[in-house]
C-alpha cells in the first residue's frame, strides 16, 4: 500500500505545482474565471497531497518528499514553461485527471481488499472530486 500511496503523491505533487504553473501563467479568453478556479483545484490537491503523505505516515511508512524524488515516480509530465492559453491547457489537465481518477480507484480496490477502510474512504473522496472535476473541464473544453 505504501508503494500505491507513494506513486499517488507524486503524482498529485506535480499535479500541484502544474496547476500553480498554469494559475501563474493563464491568459487569454476566460482568464479571470480559469485563474480563479485553478487557484481552487490547486487547494483541493494540496490538501490531498498533505493527507496522502500522513497516511503514508500511519502506516508506518515514509513518504517521498524531495522534487527529485517525486519527480522520478511521478506518471504526471511537469508543465512546459510560459504562458498557456486556456485551449491548450485544458486538455493537458483533463488528462492528468484521468489518470488521478483511475489511480484513486486503483486504490480504493486495493484498500478494502487488505482492510484499510480509512485509506479506502479517503479514495471515495478523490474519486468523487476528480469525477466532477473533469466534468466540468470537458464542459468547458466542449
Amino acid at each position: 500500500m505504501e508503494q500505491k500511496l507513494n506513486h499517488l503523491l507524486a503524482n498529485l505533487a506535480v499535479e500541484a505545482h502544474k496547476l500553480q504553473h498554469f494559475h501563474w501563467y493563464v491568459k487569454g479568453r476566460g482568464f479571470f474565471t480559469l485563474h480563479a478556479k485553478l487557484e481552487e483545484y490547486y487547494d483541493f490537491i494540496s490538501e490531498a497531497v498533505d493527507a496522502v503523505a500522513e497516511n503514508i505516515l500511519m502506516l508506518g511508512g515514509q513518504p517521498l518528499s524531495t522534487m527529485k524524488e517525486l519527480l522520478a515516480a511521478s506518471d504526471i509530465p511537469e508543465p512546459s514553461p510560459g504562458f498557456a492559453e486556456p485551449e491548450a491547457m485544458m486538455p493537458v489537465l483533463i488528462e492528468d485527471y484521468e489518470a488521478l481518477l483511475a489511480q484513486a480507484r486503483e486504490i480504493k480496490k486495493a484498500a478494502d481488499e487488505e482492510s484499510f477502510y480509512s485509506i479506502s474512504a479517503l479514495m471515495d473522496d478523490y474519486i468523487a472530486e476528480f469525477y466532477k472535476t473533469l466534468w466540468m473541464m470537458k464542459q468547458w473544453s466542449a
